[in-house]
Parts: structure tokens; sequence; C-alpha cells
């Protein structure tokens, strides 16, 4: 798909994209494009189907927007709806990771901080390029957290996230 193409077939209005014409019964000009995709661990994005081929809804904003497609997109408030282009922004696969939120299985609370059992205290890590990081081991959790914000703010700069 090219900036022209995807120009030619949607209208960008406030974070979504309308059919520019009609297509098919089903799909009029000026309808919203795409419907909502469950990706994986609640990760909801909007998909949209053209020629046989499917695309994501915020990479043909980018696209529309920029001219070009990177490696991947990041939505900086971390809701895979919310594709307005102020909420979109060019990543790699590391940096995109960095602004992902506290996992499902995270028993804490705060991202980048468990329980150690063998020390009885909490811990704090953090990944960077692939690799975990050993920040320290704390006496509270809040201590462990504060440690996980100041590295992941030097670390991951812009695409820190802390929840």
């Amino acid at each position: 798909m090219t900036q022209d193409e995807a120009l030619a077939i949607w209208e960008y209005r406030d974070g979504h994209l309308y059919w520019r014409e009609n297509r098919g019964k089903k799909m009029k000009a000026g309808d919203k494009a795409g419907r909502v995709y469950c990706f994986r661990q609640g990760l909801q994005y909007r998909q949209l189907k053209v020629g046989g081929k499917t695309y994501l809804a915020h990479r043909i904003i980018f696209l529309m927007h920029h001219g070009y497609l990177p490696e991947q997109i990041d939505h900086i408030d971390g809701n895979g709806l919310n594709n307005d282009i102020e909420n979109l922004r060019a990543a790699n696969h590391g940096q995109n990771q960095h602004n992902k939120g506290t996992q499902k299985n995270n028993t804490s609370g705060f991202k980048g901080v468990s329980w150690d059992n063998r020390t009885q205290k909490w811990q704090a890590q953090i990944k960077l390029d692939g690799k975990a990081h050993h920040l320290g081991r704390f006496d509270t959790l809040e201590a462990a957290h504060e440690a996980y914000k100041a590295a992941a703010t030097k670390l991951h700069k812009e695409f820190a996230r802390f929840a």
C-alpha cells in the first residue's frame, strides 16, 4: 500500500478512517472503516480489508500522514484503538516493548518489580535490548518501583512507561 493509494481509499478524521467510496453492499462512502480485532493479551486494534489484504488502521493512518511505514508504530498512550495521529510515533521493536503496560501476571502492581522469595525482598529489573538488568533488592515495594522508574527514564527515554 502506498500513501497515494491510502489517500484515495480512505479519509482520516478524528483518529478514524472513513471510506471515500461505496465498497459493496455493506460499506458505504462516509462509513467508518474496519472492525475492532483482539490481537493478544487484551490488545485491540482496528483492522481494514482491501483487495483481500488486511491492514491495521494505525499503520495506514501513519502512512497517510508521513508517507512511509516504520518498523513498528507505537501508541503513546498504550491504547491500540486511539489512532489519533498525535498518539502515533515511529518505533523499533525494543522501543515499542518499553512502552508496554504492566503484564497481566504481575503480582506487585508495578512494572519491573517482583517479590524475591529467597531474600524476602522486592526486586527491580528492567529490560534493554532484550536483556534483563537487575536494579537491586529493596525492603519496600515503593523503593523498588522508584528504582525501576529512574532506570526507565534514563534507558527508555520518551518510551518509558511506569504502569
